[in-house]
This record gives C-alpha cells, structure tokens and sequence, in this order.
C-alpha cells in the first residue's frame, strides 16, 4: 500500500518562486487557535509583514488577519524564495507571540498580471463579512490594502 503524504508536503509539490511575482497566500494557525483575537497578536502579524516590506522580502498589497489565519496578497521580492519569506513570517510571529502558533505550510496561488488584481484583493478583504464576523470590511481591524 503506497504511503500517504502529509497535506503540507503536497501543499509543496510544484511550487515555484519567481521574483516579483505576485502570490495570494493563505496560512492557518495549528489547531486553528484563534490567536489573532487578541488584539497584540494580530498587531505583531501586521508589524511582521510590514518589516518584510521594508526589507524588501515582500511588497504588500493587501491582508486580512483573521482569528486563526492569514491571507496575504504580496509581490515577492528578489532577496528570498516565496518559501523562505513566508517561513520567515511565520517564524517571527512565533516568536513575538511565545509559541510555535502556525501549521506547517501554506497555500499559494501564483497570480496572473492580466487577473483583476483589485478583485482579488476584494474578495480577500472581504473574507471577516463571509465569516460573519462584522457587516461590512470597515468595522474589522485587521486589514490594509494599497488601494486604501
């Protein structure tokens, strides 16, 4: 009977990073923990993909942090695999919250320039109002956009 791989191994079969190409990623906190109720949890996230943008890991164009995950719509930089940035991430908000608080690998989707790149960046945004979590994206917290 052949083995069965682990979803975040196969969650990595056929990733490619590319250098200023833009990628939706999703990650999920491990037990699905909603650790980013706290307000200084989903800050220190927020910090954490800020300082990746000044270190020219990531530009960001957009992210919700919801309470137990992230999606993130960012250009890859030209300093770091899409791998090694997300870890990155990951690893520095495990540190800044005291635990390891992520599930090994994420999602990716590589998007496409001629995609509707605002939209994309809507339906992210969008994501707490699906989850009924508030009624509109202006009465949650933790999200930015360029466009904004």
């Amino acid at each position: 009977m052949p083995k069965t791989e682990h979803h975040s191994q196969t969650l990595r079969q056929g990733r490619v990073s590319i250098p200023n190409q833009l990628y939706s990623i999703t990650t999920v906190t491990r037990e699905r923990i909603p650790v980013f109720e706290a307000l200084d949890a989903a800050r220190s996230l927020i910090q954490v993909l800020r300082e990746h943008e000044i270190n020219g890991d990531a530009k960001t164009l957009c992210f919700v942090v919801m309470p137990d995950h992230l999606h993130w719509l960012m250009q890859l930089g030209e300093n770091k695999s899409l791998s090694a940035t997300v870890q990155s991430v990951k690893s520095i908000t495990s540190k800044c919250c005291g635990w390891a608080l992520w599930q090994r690998g994420f999602h990716e989707r590589a998007i496409r320039w001629d995609e509707d790149i605002a939209g994309v960046a809507r339906y992210i945004i969008a994501n707490p109002v699906r989850a009924s979590l508030v009624g509109s994206v202006w009465e949650y917290p933790h999200w930015n956009a360029v466009w904004v």
